[in-house]
Parts: structure tokens; C-alpha cells; sequence
């Protein structure tokens, strides 16, 4: 049985690679652990037609969307599409910059996309373009506008004196 799995695990290793190594233009691929694979995207043109492939391909699911503020001093946000296909998890990864970060939606290919996708919207600021249902998720409908609470530079504080 794990024979099996570690067999599929490799296999979709490999896969991944390989749909990474075949793109348009090389895409960068990192292995920060075993079963682990990163690909770092230049551009959030590729998204759309990078997760595609995957479907296509049937290389695993959407477990995850993740965001991450990287700190004012490198002034971007990282946006983590996690896909598992068996014990491997292959990361795209996308750098956006604090002032301008958009990316597309994947609603359209993974329905389930949305809900991470308002998440990241309401907690980071990031605009999600082609998102069915824009408003908010977990903050309630008087939430401030460009107040983003999982930035690094949200202020609890200041939060609390607007009695919200």
C-alpha cells in the first residue's frame, strides 16, 4: 500500500515538473522538502492557464489559497495556490506588489477557488478580478474600507476607536 502512494507521489512529482518545465517560458521550480514542489510564477497571466493544465492533467486538488504580507520593506504580498495529488503538494506561487495586487479568478476551473479567493480579498486587499461574489466573507458589511487585517501593518488599535 505505501509502495502505492509513494509511487503516485512521484508520479505527480514528476508531472508537475514536467507541465512547469514545458511552459511557455521556463518557470521556476523549487523542492523545499520531499514531496514538496514550488513553482514560482512571473506573472498573474499564468495563473489561469497554469491551473488549467494541472486540471487537465489531473494532477491533484485545491486544498488551499493562501496570502502573505511579505513586510513593508519589500512592499509585495504572495498569493499560495496548494495543490495536492496523493502525499505531494505542489505550491504556485505569486508575487503581487502592495499597491496594485490583482490576480484572476479560478472560479470558472475550481469552483470551491471562491471562497479562498474573498478571503484573500478582505483579509489582504488583493482584487480578485471575475469573482462572482465580491462582498465579505468573515468581516462584517460596516468593516472599513482599505483596512486589511492580516496586513502586517493592520492596527488593532486604531480598529478598536472606530467601535466596529
Amino acid at each position: 500500500m505505501m509502495e502505492m502512494v509513494e509511487a503516485k507521489t512521484a508520479a505527480a512529482m514528476a508531472l508537475a515538473k514536467e507541465i512547469a518545465g514545458s511552459w511557455f517560458w521556463t518557470l521556476e521550480t523549487v523542492e523545499p522538502e520531499p514531496r514538496r514542489l514550488d513553482v514560482i510564477m512571473r506573472s498573474s497571466e499564468d495563473l489561469v492557464p497554469l491551473v488549467t493544465a494541472l486540471r487537465v492533467k489531473r494532477l491533484g486538488y485545491l486544498a488551499a489559497i493562501t496570502g502573505l504580507d511579505l513586510g513593508q520593506e519589500a512592499a509585495e504580498l504572495e498569493v499560495l495556490y496548494h495543490f495536492c495529488a496523493g502525499s505531494a503538494v505542489i505550491t504556485l506561487r505569486l508575487r503581487l506588489t502592495v499597491e496594485a495586487p490583482v490576480v484572476p479568478t479560478l472560479s470558472a476551473i475550481i469552483p470551491i477557488a471562491e471562497i479562498f479567493e474573498r478571503e484573500l480579498s478582505e483579509m489582504f486587499g488583493i482584487t480578485v478580478t471575475g469573482l462572482a461574489a465580491p462582498h465579505h466573507l468573515y468581516l462584517p458589511d460596516e468593516w472599513p474600507d482599505a483596512v486589511y487585517p492580516l496586513r502586517k501593518e493592520f492596527d488593532a488599535q486604531r480598529l478598536a476607536e472606530l467601535d466596529i
